[in-house]
């Protein structure tokens, strides 16, 4: 029997494979809004907290993270490993510079009558 349905026209595949493709550009892109920023800094002076994903703060964060949580401390086999962790280097931004705090001279007393004790 023939198919009556325009689901099996060869414009309505392109049409759905054309939209397969643009739904895999849009969740494979790089810097989609799940994907990782242009730019990454940590919030200084007048900002609020960052969401920082882990592979931005450290190149082994996964061994981090088992670390802390104990994983492999009861591994009678090979033992507890040792972490010596890679961290990356993340500048802070900052909205406004802190004035310099200016600190007065040391208070220095003479003549003047002692303490009772």
């Amino acid at each position: 029997m023939a198919s009556t349905r325009n689901k099996n026209t060869p414009g309505n595949y392109r049409l759905e494979q054309l939209e397969n493709i643009n739904n895999e550009k849009y969740n494979v892109y790089k810097h989609s809004s799940y994907g990782t920023p242009y730019q990454i800094n940590l919030p200084g002076n007048g900002l609020g907290g960052a969401a920082i994903s882990p592979e931005n703060l450290s190149n082994n964060y996964v061994d981090i993270e088992s670390f802390l949580r104990g994983t492999g401390t009861t591994n009678l086999v090979n033992g507890f490993m040792t972490l010596t962790p890679e961290l990356n280097k993340i500048n802070s931004i900052n909205i406004y510079e802190n004035p310099a705090v200016l600190m007065p001279l040391p208070l220095i007393t003479t003549n003047e009558r002692p303490w009772p004790i």
